[in-house]
């Protein structure tokens, strides 16, 4: 054969190749543009709180948005916690991409050879820039971003939406209370800001008529940063918003959105759980009455909703502002939830628990312009630190070896249909949690004190649980005492031990751990 006529053909072929669809990549990324990265993170939001993925009566047209022109994983989950606080691990995961038994002082202080994901992008020629609320250590706060917007949850926290402190962002900050600020309205109606004085302490909550929702103010700052810029660069924006996370204040407009009649629970209501979990009583589980009456559990779910929809109006009003300034045609938009939340579900009220949408499965959607995919929903299993990995890569940006997650690119290439055969979850010493398959096994201790002599914890209840997730989405139906399920659960069990050995579940690594949750099983 002529060897002209077989060159031919070889550079037509790669010219048909090249031009495939690639969907972790663009038409501007392929002219070498880099994409600006929008991350949006959401606090206590569980992956039904958004009507476009568990189709429950919240109202999220902005994000429902989000979902119809991108790719929304069904199965995203945050891998666990050692403190009541969730967030605060879920944040480090996010941030450093590392999982949680590699996390130091349960997530409260990332080590300087953890790079962050503001650190990577800044690396790669970005502009990194922070709205709103970060939980970590302020040293890392200051090297992860170049720029910020009103910081949240620094050394003041007052609970309130609507009487919230802020910090300004200065990376020689330490943020201490004196630092701080409140935005209030005047006898006119005008905001303005005053500092924090000594009267400024927990206490009834404020209403709408004190100050502005912290989604609006955050929202606000958001989109300023992106009418504002002067600069060549392309942006990494970390928009960390504190909705839905209690106390669930909305506008009035929004909470006369759900009246409480209306209300329909979920399919795993309980008016108590039915038996102790090993920490049931803490402060989530204290703001509402036990037992959980269906009225106590519809108040709850209606000002859940309503502050969900308001936090979803102003997440429009920063999509907006990317299309109306341009930006939108080279950014990437990337929004997940930090937990799940109980709100009624297996009689729990927070998300200090191992169920899925009480405590571990969240929202994760990536969007915008750039997504050539629209609409695609993915089933494979990924955790909250798999996205640093999936954004790096869908930027082209180098990500650091220190992360433990995995990209989702792949994934979304149709290279493979899963970077993951499990998940493995845990909660402090108390709870474990192990998905394959079609099932999950949940397996729970708890200790009733120390022994009077030799001063070790003794165990006072275990207990086994196994759900058909599949068939089962709101585990509603223990399997694990059924005779056809008994060698379902030995295997399981054996499994769950073996991960929990290679991902290095050992108190001796874990802070804050008072006995070791592997001595009990």
């Amino acid at each position: 054969m002529n060897r002209n006529f077989i060159k031919k053909v070889l550079v037509l072929s790669i010219g048909i190749l090249s031009v495939l669809p690639n969907y972790a990549q663009s038409k501007r990324s392929k002219k070498g543009k880099k994409p600006n990265v929008l991350l949006i993170y959401t606090d206590d939001h569980r992956y039904t709180g958004i009507h476009a993925l568990g189709n429950m009566a919240v109202k999220t047209p902005n994000i429902d948005a989000l979902a119809h022109d991108g790719i929304v994983f069904t199965n995203t989950y945050l891998m666990g916690s050692f403190s009541g606080a969730t967030c605060m691990p879920s944040r480090d995961m996010l941030n450093t991409g590392r999982q949680l038994f590699n996390l130091k002082e349960q997530g409260r202080f990332v080590p300087t050879t953890d790079l962050t994901i503001g650190e990577a992008f800044q690396k790669a020629g970005y502009d990194s820039h922070i709205v709103g609320k970060w939980h970590q250590d302020n040293k890392t706060l200051n090297r992860s971003f170049d720029t910020g917007d009103n910081i949240m949850g620094r050394s003041a926290y007052l609970t309130d939406h609507f009487r919230m402190p802020y910090w300004d962002f200065n990376k020689n900050s330490n943020y201490t209370r004196d630092e701080a600020f409140l935005l209030i309205y005047d006898k006119d109606g005008n905001r303005k800001r005053r500092g924090l004085t000594k009267d400024d302490k927990r206490g009834p909550i404020a209403t709408e008529a004190f100050g502005p929702h912290t989604s609006e103010v955050f929202a606000e700052k958001a989109s300023k940063f992106i009418k504002d810029r002067k600069s060549k660069n392309p942006f990494f924006m970390y928009l960390a918003f504190h909705a839905p996370h209690d106390p669930r204040q909305a506008p009035k407009e929004y909470m006369d959105m759900y009246p409480i009649k209306d209300i329909n629970l979920t399919p795993s209501y309980m008016p108590q759980h039915p038996f102790d979990n090993g920490d049931m009583v803490l402060r989530d589980e204290a703001l509402a009455p036990w037992p959980r009456t269906e009225d106590v559990a519809k108040e709850q779910l209606a000002s859940y909703y309503a502050i969900i929809t308001h936090l979803d109006a102003q997440i429009g009003k920063v999509v907006k502002t990317l299309k109306e300034t341009g930006a939108y045609e080279n950014t990437i938009i990337v929004l997940a939830g930090d937990s799940g939340l109980a709100v009624g579900n297996h009689g729990l009220m927070g998300k200090q628990s191992v169920y899925d949408e009480d405590g571990i499965h969240v929202p994760f959607i990536i969007s915008g312009n750039l997504i050539e995919d629209k609409g695609r929903r993915i089933n494979a299993l990924s955790y909250i630190h798999d996205i640093f990995p999936t954004i790096c890569d869908l930027a082209h940006v180098e990500k650091p070896s220190t992360i433990d997650g995995k990209s989702l690119v792949p994934v979304i290439n149709n290279e493979v249909k899963q970077v993951r055969d499990y998940t493995y979850h845990a909660y402090k010493q108390f709870q474990r949690a192990y998905r394959k398959g079609d099932y999950k096994l949940i397996e729970y201790v708890r200790a009733d004190g120390k022994h009077f002599k030799t001063g070790e914890f003794v165990a006072g209840s275990r207990v086994t649980q196994l759900f058909n997730f599949v068939k089962d989405p709101w585990e509603t139906t223990d399997l694990s005492f059924f005779p056809e399920y008994k060698e379902k659960v030995a295997e399981m069990r054996k499994e769950m031990k073996a991960k929990a050995i290679e991902l290095g579940d050992d108190k001796d690594k874990i802070d804050a751990v008072d006995f070791d949750f592997w001595d009990y099983y």
